[in-house]
C-alpha cells in the first residue's frame, strides 16, 4: 500500500486536500508520478514550477488554449535498491535533446510521464508521425538517462477538465488521463476507491476523450487511441 497526496477542485469551487491510502500498483501509481519536484509547467501566467500549483490556475495547452486545473496528485517516489527491488526510477531527459528548447533544461520524469515523441522503433504500432511516449522508453543513455536517486522523492501529476498537451520544461507532455475503457480492468471495489481519490469526476466517462494517440506505459498493454 501506498500514500497519496490529494488536492482537488470542486464544483463549488473549494479546494479539498487529503491524503489517501491505496495499493501501490501501476493504475494508482500512473495517476501520481509524472513529474519531479522544480519541473516548470507552462501557464497563462508563466512557467510555475509543478509543486506550486494550486487547482484553479490555468494551464497552457496546445489543442485546447487555456484549462483550468482540476486536480493535483503527488507521492513519495521511493527508488529501486536491494531493500526495495520493485522501487521506482527516474528518466533525466536532458535540455535540447529533441530539439532547441526540447526541453529548455533537463526535466526529472517519473514513470508516469509521456512526452510528445515520434517513435521509431513502435511506429509500425501507431497510426501517425507522433505518439505520446513513455519516458522510460526514451532512455538511450545519451538524451535520456535512467537515474535511480538516492533517496525517496516527491512526484506529481496535473488532471484537467478534459485530456490535453500542456508544456512541462519546453516539451509537450500530457496532463492525466487513466485511459479509455480502463474501468474494465478493475472490480467494483477497486474502481469504487480509485474514483474516490478524483472527487471533481463522478464517473469513469467523465474523464473525456484522449487529445491524441499515446503509448502504453506497460509494454504489455495496448497503444490508447485518441
Amino acid at each position: 500500500m501506498r500514500k497519496y497526496r490529494i488536492s482537488a477542485l470542486l464544483n463549488d469551487g473549494q479546494v479539498r486536500q487529503s491524503e489517501q491510502i491505496g495499493p501501490a500498483i501501476p493504475a494508482f501509481e500512473g495517476a501520481f508520478s509524472a513529474f519531479a519536484h522544480g519541473t516548470l509547467i507552462a501557464t497563462t501566467r508563466g512557467p510555475v514550477p509543478v509543486e506550486d500549483l494550486v487547482p484553479g490556475m490555468k494551464l497552457a495547452t496546445k489543442n485546447h488554449g487555456a484549462l483550468q486545473l482540476q486536480w493535483v496528485g503527488a507521492m513519495t517516489l521511493v527508488p529501486r535498491c536491494d531493500k526495495f527491488p520493485d522501487g521506482s526510477s527516474l528518466t533525466r531527459i536532458t535540455a535540447d535533446s529533441f530539439g532547441f528548447g526540447r526541453p529548455q533544461t533537463d526535466i526529472m520524469a517519473g514513470p508516469g510521464a509521456r512526452f510528445m515523441l515520434r517513435p521509431p522503433r513502435l511506429f509500425d504500432k501507431i497510426m501517425g508521425d507522433h505518439a505520446l511516449t513513455p519516458a522510460s522508453h526514451m532512455v538511450d543513455g545519451v538524451n535520456a538517462i535512467e537515474i535511480v536517486p538516492p533517496r525517496p522523492v516527491t512526484v506529481y501529476h496535473l488532471c484537467l477538465r478534459r485530456h490535453a498537451i500542456i508544456t512541462a520544461n519546453g516539451m509537450e507532455t500530457e496532463s492525466y488521463h487513466p485511459g479509455v475503457g480502463f474501468e474494465r480492468n478493475m472490480g467494483p471495489k477497486m474502481l469504487d476507491l480509485f474514483m474516490s481519490f478524483f472527487p471533481h469526476v463522478k464517473r469513469p466517462r467523465d474523464f473525456g476523450p484522449l487529445a491524441c494517440q499515446r503509448l502504453p506505459l506497460n509494454d504489455a498493454a495496448q497503444a490508447d487511441v485518441a
